[in-house]
């Protein structure tokens, strides 16, 4: 299984997917579940669903991840032929920098080009330790004017994400681009192929969301179409195992899969996941009766699809749950393969155990 995820992160982390420009993404899984013999459908938005029959009598379940990233889109060029961007979700304007990138005009027409730093010899000191806002920063392309510029195909609105590179650390972890939220879709084809080969299960529905990175309601649409009983989430969950994050919790790479306890955004968006308790103790069981080691998390600054799809119709029963990832946002984040492994044998095994005797009445579990 270790294999098999590093193998198909490496190639979706290597897809640019730009959040609503997540095409490519969603055309190359949808390949990968046609070779699992399981048919898959796109909605409007581009959410990819797919739906695999179990007991009717079981609650259904909607198991998600996003397949969009972060990024920039053109926002002028200059006659120069330098290119000034407007950033799409959470950027780190302190890593941006000489920091390379790419501007996807089509597949096998892409163009790179590298954000500009200042000539370090002429740089006085007092700028030395500032953080240029990327307002003010440009790329560069190679280009000597604008009209070079467009003739590669770039103009405004033109999508840019950071290069996509893919580092394998050693034996299990890996390092690139978008491993938020890429690592979360490789875990759900592993948890598909299980499913898939039978054995018990309830319905559960493959949804392949977008837009998570911008406006967080991508999976809230699928949601509404599919109307669950219960919702999981996949993304990430902040290590404290650095130096710099050793405040932030408990939560250490390599240290297996994580359930999100709480979730709150707090820099302006009033919303965060507070997991049903249903699903609490049900992950919870599961990883003691597999032996699977299960860390926890709670934190504010972050906030999933979970927030939005947890309040459509009469309610969706959500949960997050989390593989551990260091340096997130960056255009290197860094995840470990025994960890996705082990989230998808907690989701194999605990999807399984949902069945017709599986309540979801609060009272019993508070």
């Amino acid at each position: 299984m270790k294999d098999r995820l590093r193998a198909i992160l490496g190639e979706l982390m290597l897809i640019p997917g730009l959040s609503g420009h997540e095409d490519r993404v969603r055309r190359q899984i949808a390949r990968r579940l046609a070779e699992l013999g399981i048919t898959s459908r796109a909605d409007r938005l581009g959410n990819l669903i797919a739906t695999l029959e179990g007991d009717p009598g079981a609650p259904s379940v909607m198991l998600f991840a996003h397949t969009d990233q972060l990024g920039f889109v053109v926002r002028k060029i200059e006659p120069s032929g330098l290119v000034r961007v407007e950033r799409l979700g959470g950027i780190p304007e302190k890593a941006l920098p000489s920091l390379p990138v790419l501007f996807c005009v089509g597949e096998g027409r892409d163009v790179r080009g590298i954000f500009a730093n200042k000539s370090h010899h002429a740089t006085p000191p007092e700028e030395k330790y500032k953080v240029v806002p990327y307002a003010d920063l440009f790329i560069d392309v190679g280009a000597d004017s604008a009209a070079e510029v467009r003739s590669l195909g770039i103009d405004i609105g033109t999508p840019v994400i950071y290069e996509p590179r893919v580092l394998h650390l050693n034996e299990n972890r890996v390092a690139g681009t978008a491993v938020d939220d890429r690592a979360g879709c490789a875990v759900i084809l592993e948890v598909a192929r299980a499913l898939q080969a039978g054995g018990k299960r309830p319905t559960v529905h493959l949804v392949f969301a977008v837009l998570e990175e911008y406006n967080l309601r991508g999976a809230m649409v699928a949601a509404q179409a599919l109307m669950p009983d219960i919702a999981i989430q996949l993304d990430l969950a902040l290590t404290s195992d650095t130096p710099d994050m050793a405040h932030r919790g408990e939560v250490a790479l390599g240290g297996g899969p994580a359930m999100s306890l709480y979730s709150f955004h707090g820099r302006g968006t009033l919303n965060g996941t507070i997991p049903h308790p249903s699903l609490v103790s049900l992950f919870s069981k599961t990883a003691e009766a597999e032996g699977i080691p299960l860390q926890r998390t709670a934190h504010v600054g972050a906030l999933t699809d979970s927030s939005y799809v947890q309040l459509v119709g009469h309610g969706v029963a959500c949960i997050d749950l989390c593989f551990p990832s260091r340096y997130t946002h960056t255009s290197l984040e860094l995840c470990d393969l025994r960890d996705l492994e082990r989230l998808a044998q907690l989701l194999i095994a605990g999807v399984r155990s949902i069945d017709t005797t599986f309540s979801l009445d609060r009272d019993l579990y508070t």
